[in-house]
């Protein structure tokens, strides 16, 4: 990219909006993902959506490519430049354009902070569901491009199930529209979601029109602890049996609820195989009519353990240490590799056991959690990027640990993204034919392929393996 190309962005934002200078490239070249870095040409920070598309007019003129980026808190390597160009960074545009009481929508700008707008709209006895781990960093317009999930995500979905319209800005620099403030509208295709998780391949989100609902007036948080993780995946499925669904209903294995005890010091047993976090949610009846519920499938399913919180204080702190899995675990050793696997919340306790058959396959330290309610697990690898030997083993146990899901009927991404690091497996879940579908469709949004180059589909598949559990 020439220097006159950046002058020429330098007039649309502003001298102190496009960065060049070694401190913003190198800051922008890596996201949350360990090990992947590649360095931009260009830092841009537009303010609106006027400058969003004449920023695109003069790059797709110079077949520039882009990438678009909120918090880079993804970690699938959504937001690393690997073909360099501009990143544009949408912390300036953050604002909440409005909150519509009479049709409960807000309407918000990309850049907003979502614990930072949950938390503004909750003062208005209104509720947004979706509440990703990294929620007090990562921003909307970043949980719309990986659709992200989350703790709530049994009971209420996940973000594509609250977006209701978009203002998008095209490869083209073309300003776009989809949906509203509609809860019917099947006129042509439905690109609003079609944009949901595209992660910045196909547009720039410049606007979201989002679903609101009422406060659920009462919620009750319980801990249930097992010795044997077969009784804890049973508790899962006789709970939905049983037509509960709980506010969350997340799930930890023994070495995750060493560490995640060691960090926020919640005194609980660590000889247990598995505790389940469960929230309920709604009106008061029901929520204490659930609770009792549960209780008693836990003891039926031999819980060594149950315990309520008494208050909201304690159960934010249980809510905050499951959240801060990830963080406890990255203090064990210099790199830390979370992942993301989902399968049928049947098979949660034959993933767990595939996973721990695995990691002792390949000798490599792995601990589970995630959202038992929805199947969606996290194995996370502990390991030391210094180690190039021990990163391979990983990267094997890993390979297999995404066949192992696919052969439970699950699949190899539910929350964190295709990006660069699932690309290789990405045929294993959607076959060629499928590849090709959506190839088709980035070229009809893209057709010089400027935005966000390089992520979801991958030169080369990875070749499957063949799975031995002899």
């Amino acid at each position: 990219m020439n220097n006159t190309i950046k002058q020429e962005l330098r007039d649309i934002v502003g001298q102190n909006y496009f960065k060049d200078d070694e401190e913003s490239l190198v800051t922008h070249s890596y996201d949350g993902t360990p090990m992947l870095q590649s360095l931009p040409d260009g830092v841009i920070y537009p303010k609106d959506t006027a400058e969003v598309s004449a920023i695109m007019k003069i790059l797709n003129r110079n077949h520039v490519p882009l990438v678009s980026r909120g918090s880079g808190t993804n970690l699938c390597g959504g937001t690393v430049p690997v073909q360099g160009g501009v990143v544009m960074v949408m912390h300036r545009m953050n604002a909440i354009l409005e909150v519509d009481l009479q049709n409960l929508t807000a309407t918000v700008q990309p850049g907003m902070i979502t614990k930072q707008f949950i938390e503004h709209v909750e003062g208005m006895g209104l509720f947004y569901p979706p509440d990703p781990s990294s929620m007090s960093i990562s921003t909307i317009g970043g949980n719309i491009a990986e659709c992200s999930g989350g703790l709530r995500g049994l009971k209420y979905g996940t973000t594509k199930d609250y977006v209701l319209g978009l203002e998008c800005v095209l490869a083209s620099g073309e300003i776009v529209r989809t949906g509203g403030k509609l809860m019917k509208d099947v006129a042509g295709y439905d690109l609003t979601k079609l944009l949901i998780g595209s992660e910045g391949t196909l547009a720039i989100i410049t606007e979201a029109t989002l679903k609101l609902i009422p406060m659920p007036k009462h919620k009750k948080t319980m801990l249930a602890m097992f010795t044997d993780l077969y009784s804890a995946a049973r508790t899962v499925s006789h709970i939905i049996e049983n037509r509960i669904i709980p506010a969350t209903l997340e799930f930890m294995d023994n070495p995750t609820i060493k560490v995640v005890d060691d960090y926020a010091k919640l005194g609980l047993p660590l000889d247990m195989a598995a505790i389940l976090l469960i929230e309920q949610d709604g009106e008061p009846e029901m929520v204490e009519r659930d609770i009792q519920r549960i209780s008693e499938i836990c003891r039926e399913e031999q819980a060594a353990q149950i315990s309520i919180a008494n208050n909201q204080e304690e159960a934010l702190k249980l809510l905050t240490a499951r959240r801060s899995a990830f963080t406890a675990l990255a203090r064990l050793r210099p790199t830390t590799i979370l992942e993301d696997a989902t399968v049928p919340r049947s098979k949660i306790a034959e993933m767990v056991l595939e996973i721990n058959r695995i990691a002792l396959k390949y000798n490599v330290q792995i601990c589970t959690f995630g959202h038992a309610g929805d199947g969606n697990l996290h194995p996370t690898a502990t390991t030391d990027a210094r180690d190039k030997e021990e990163i391979h083993r990983v990267e094997e146990a890993f390979a297999e640990i995404f066949e192992a899901a696919i052969a439970l009927g699950g699949t190899i991404t539910g929350e964190h993204g295709v990006g660069l690091v699932k690309a290789p497996f990405l045929e294993w879940k959607v076959g060629a034919a499928g590849i090709e579908l959506m190839k088709g469709i980035k070229l009809a949004f893209d057709p010089m392929h400027l935005l966000n180059p390089g992520k979801i589909f991958a030169k080369e598949t990875r070749r499957r393996v063949v799975l031995n559990r002899g």
